[in-house]
């Protein structure tokens, strides 16, 4: 059975922040690829310089690398 475009679209706004972005994305891609890159790359470049600057603001926010791998090895570990 076929979503007419409404049908479609409320499907679509019903799935989570996180989902409706990536699916969005790869519609975007399948009609045109280079645009979908400019959008995904401008969105990872705009929340990559806010986490910069937010660091160089203030430094303190920053989390030790080891402190980094820690957390990951724990999580790791708690998976088994």
């Amino acid at each position: 059975m076929a979503l007419s475009e409404s049908e479609f679209y409320e499907a679509g706004m019903s799935l989570p922040p996180g989902v409706r972005k990536h699916v969005a994305l790869r519609l975007l891609e399948s009609v045109d690829p280079q645009e979908a890159f400019d959008l995904g790359s401008d969105s990872w470049l705009h929340s990559e310089a806010a986490a910069y600057d937010g660091l160089k603001a203030d430094p303190s926010k920053a989390i030790p690398a080891e402190t980094v791998r820690a957390s990951f090895a724990a999580k790791w570990a708690a998976r088994l």
